[in-house]
């Protein structure tokens, strides 16, 4: 079992373990916190917990498969990301719910998440030759959630439904936009033919390793975070 150790100086499966963790540790928070929420705002609540605590358990095996293989847990990722991806976008009609959002919205941005995640596992994983066309499809379900969440149907109905919702889909609406950006240039970097047909990598082992650390760090802050902005809502309600 020597090779499941952590190296001193294999900061992946350190990022790896420190994901687990903090994750954990915020589903525990969330999870504990519910029997002090506002039974309007504890749907929400729990749907945050639920998706640290996916990505804790995803976390703790991707680390595992890093440390005894060496690779990158490509598999894994995605489908943990299938699983929290969709659950976030539902944080966003949860929280606009009591302002009329129907459940329209709700399989929109479902929909649209899933398009974006299954082509994105196409063209990094299984036709790789074709990443940029599965590139483009996926790059564009995710500007169609960006446009919901900003100018769209999201970004209306919380202007409706009071100032603190306002305020907490706008923040949201900022870790779609920066905070999601990083996993488009992680399928850039990490496809041949990423960016219109250019190898940006020289080593494509050493840009692997660089973008599961970056993977890791964003994953813990966009999902941490998420659940912090619907957290604070909730103690923060008109």
């Amino acid at each position: 079992m020597e090779h499941l150790k952590i190296a001193s100086d294999n900061y992946v499966a350190f990022t790896f373990f420190i994901g687990t963790m903090a994750m954990m540790a915020a589903s525990v928070f969330f999870f504990f916190e519910l029997g002090n929420t506002n039974a309007k705002w504890r749907t929400s609540v729990l749907v945050s917990g639920l998706i640290t605590f996916i990505a804790a358990v995803h976390y703790y095996y991707m680390r595992g498969y890093n440390l005894a293989t060496g690779d990158s847990p490509t598999f894994f990722r995605y489908v943990d990301w299938i699983l929290t991806v969709p659950l976030m976008c539902v944080e966003f009609y949860l929280i606009t719910k009591k302002a009329g959002a129907k459940i329209s919205l709700l399989w929109k941005l479902i929909l649209a998440s899933l398009v974006m995640l299954v082509t994105g596992y196409f063209g990094e994983t299984i036709d790789r030759g074709s990443s940029v066309m599965w590139g483009v499809i996926s790059g564009a379900a995710y500007f169609y959630i960006a446009y919901l969440v900003w100018f769209g149907e999201v970004a209306n109905l919380a202007q409706t439904a009071g100032k603190q919702v306002a305020k907490a889909t706008r923040v949201l609406a900022w870790f779609v936009l920066v905070g999601w950006a990083i996993y488009p240039l992680g399928y850039i970097l990490g496809t041949p033919g990423g960016l219109f047909g250019i190898q940006l990598v020289a080593d494509p082992a050493a840009a692997s390793h660089a973008m599961d650390i970056v993977y890791n760090i964003a994953d813990a802050i966009n999902k941490i975070g998420f659940g912090l902005v619907i957290y604070t809502l909730s103690r923060n309600e008109d």
